[in-house]
């Protein structure tokens, strides 16, 4: 264990860049990639100069697509619509791509059907968070956490590249991506949707992910990127979904912002408000609601980072400030929100802020620079010139498929854990009992944001072209050699010659994910059937390979005493396949393909150690930031201490 556990540590000192650069002290300037143009800027104060108040406003909203028909995108002269979770065409989870850009469509052509004296076209957003991942029949690649243990900028831009052109099959131009949260409690439900403890790694991949899904916003396979969420939504107390973070400025700027830096220098032309609060308490300065802080939103990020892109809010985030409601929110405003996302409620919010307008509660000096913002990023990204359906992408399912850049992926987000006795690689000419929930479960490897909002409701029916753990094992040893059984019982074990576990978590997102401030990080005690099966195969003479699914790292110090190895894969997505690519020789027994990933998130040693982070004057993880066993290491993990103590 001590050699294992030093070479953790080392993996840590080198991963910590982020600890150790010089800390800023004031909040940076940055110069984006996507400049000014005066033609541009001379058409936008032309647009807005020619618009009434109603159609500032309507500019300003962004219903929810089962909410607004296309009839009343042109009525109200709406500015934006998005797609939110488990929502998509005719309430179809199975909708083509065509059906798709036929709704884009019908909702771009209503915006340009308007009496403005110059039509502005609407723009549709859409969370893809791990590939173009609302959309049936799109390649799934694994979750952020995923990719951040693959440490490699150059994988991530591939993908961006590839996610937007899957989402221009569909007719949007615009996602809600990527994610730059730093996080500080992996108690948190969002922790898989972070790249990183390591904030300086979050810098590296928000540039690469933002260059490939914007480009220069001037090619057929570019959509706009989306910076989120603004800030500090990583470090809520006790990783509380849309809690307050108690953070200093330092901390603010120095963790909390990285990925913010790097993003807004790559162009990112939309910022997403945050649902968190952020308390400074070594200041004594309580800021409330992000969606309410003029400090960030207008004096930092429009100010001094030098954003002139637009900021949206998040899913009725503004009814979360003090005084404001679902319709009403005069404070997120004037606070410099440009974009409102109001769901459902956006007739009254339309009313209600034109009213606000005219009794000088909101200044229309603010309505006009929101919406010249949200004009200005349209311009950009060429939306006047041509509709949905005339981006050569547009309707081709085939668009939204990458399988071997997946494949590449899952191969290089898994991290080698324990490798006891060099079990690993195994052999393929042996007979291989595979046990575990999540072999044969594609709903379980691809978490949550898939298809639906939770991930929950999916079969494995529902992703035509995915492929399970299972089906890469069997691939890779022959189907007469392969056993496969959930729970392991009634099964002889000593028919086999190797055993793999498929275990993990089951898909979630946002707060529903949330693992209670006295719950503990222990992955057996919220999956007992996960202990069972390790427990019915491990001790019967043959080697154990587990491979945990996860969005976050976990106590498991008893299923790692039942294994001879153990594999971290996170949430590959739909390419199971990736998996046994790396697990098994080839068929001349030399190595097929590596162990590469390193931890990007520290692996506790105990339940309650839910906050542990590089650099903490306190850190003491069971495997440590950057920790990753190859093949050829000697380094061993051996028996582990365990507990199952309360936490408090």
């Amino acid at each position: 264990m001590s050699k294992s556990v030093q070479c953790g540590l080392v993996g840590a000192m080198l991963m910590m860049t982020g600890a150790n650069a010089a800390q800023l002290t004031e909040w940076p300037s940055i110069t984006s990639a996507i400049g000014r143009d005066a033609q541009i800027e001379a058409r936008v104060a032309q647009i807005v100069a020619g618009m009434t108040l109603a159609q500032k406003v309507g500019q300003m909203t962004q219903p929810e697509i089962q909410f607004i028909t296309p009839e009343q995108v042109s009525q109200y002269y709406i500015g934006s619509v998005l797609n939110g979770g488990s929502s998509w065409p005719g309430k179809n989870k199975h909708a083509t791509p065509a059906e798709w850009v036929a709704l884009a469509d019908r909702y771009y052509d209503a915006s340009m059907s308007t009496d403005s004296a110059v039509k502005v076209p609407v723009i549709w957003g859409i969370d893809a968070i791990h590939g173009n991942s609302a959309v049936y029949g799109a390649t799934l690649y694994p979750h952020n956490i995923g990719l951040g243990a693959a440490h490699d900028a150059q994988l991530v831009g591939q993908i961006g590249v590839a996610t937007a052109r899957a989402v221009r099959a569909i007719g949007i131009n615009w996602v809600f991506a990527p994610t730059l949260a730093v996080v500080r409690d992996d108690r948190w439900g969002r922790t898989y949707e972070s790249f990183s403890e390591d904030g300086a790694l979050v810098k590296t991949y928000a540039s690469a992910y933002v260059s490939g899904f914007q480009g220069d916003l001037k090619q057929d396979g570019n959509v706009i990127a989306t910076a989120k969420h603004f800030m500090g939504d990583g470090g809520t107390f006790q990783g509380k979904d849309q809690g307050e973070t108690r953070a200093s400025l330092t901390e603010m700027m120095n963790i909390h912002g990285q990925g913010y830096y790097s993003a807004l220098e790559a162009g990112v032309q939309t910022v997403m408000a945050s649902f968190n609060s952020w308390n400074d308490t070594s200041a004594g300065i309580n800021h409330g609601k992000m969606h309410g802080n003029k400090m960030m939103l207008t004096d930092v990020l429009k100010g001094k980072l030098g954003f002139d892109g637009f900021v949206v809010s998040d899913w009725n985030g503004h009814a979360q400030v003090p005084g404001c409601s679902n319709s009403s929110c005069p404070q997120a405003i004037n606070a410099g929100i440009d974009l409102v996302m109001v769901p459902e409620d956006w007739k009254a919010f339309i009313a209600n802020t034109i009213k606000q307008v005219q009794s000088g509660e909101i200044p229309m000096a603010r309505i006009d620079d929101a919406v010249s913002r949200i004009i200005r990023v349209k311009l950009r990204a060429g939306m006047f010139e041509r509709k949905p359906s005339q981006n050569p992408y547009a309707g081709k399912a085939e668009v939204m498929q990458d399988k071997a850049l997946a494949r590449q992926a899952v191969r290089q987000s898994l991290v080698l854990l324990k490798n006891d006795g060099g079990v690993l690689p195994l052999a393929r000419n042996q007979k291989i009992l595979v046990v575990g929930k999540s072999a044969d479960n594609v709903s379980n490897q691809t978490g949550g944001w898939t298809l639906t909002w939770q991930g929950t409701e999916n079969t494995n029916s529902d992703f035509p072209y995915a492929d399970t753990i299972l089906s890469g094992i069997v691939e890779a040893v022959d189907k007469a050699h392969v056993t496969y059984s959930v729970d392991a019982k009634g099964v002889d074990i000593s028919r086999y010659d190797a055993v793999i576990a498929v275990i993990g978590e089951k898909p979630y997102a946002e707060f529903m994910g949330d693992i209670a401030p006295n719950g503990t990080m222990q992955h057996s005690s919220r999956y007992p059937e996960d202990l069972a099966v390790l427990q019915a195969v491990s001790g019967k003479g043959k080697p154990v390979v587990t491979v945990l699914l996860s969005g976050r790292p976990v106590y498991a110090n008893d299923l790692l005493n039942l294994s001879d190895s153990f594999v971290a894969a996170w949430l590959p997505g739909s390419e199971g396949k990736g998996v046994a690519d790396v697990l098994f020789r080839k068929a001349d027994g030399k190595v097929d393909h590596p162990f590469s990933g390193t931890l990007s998130f520290s692996w506790p040693k105990s339940p309650c150690q839910a906050r542990i982070n590089a650099g903490d004057a306190d850190y003491a993880p069971l495997f440590a930031l950057g920790y990753g066993l190859k093949y050829g290491s000697s380094a061993t993990v051996g028996k582990l201490e365990e507990n199952s103590s309360a936490c408090k």
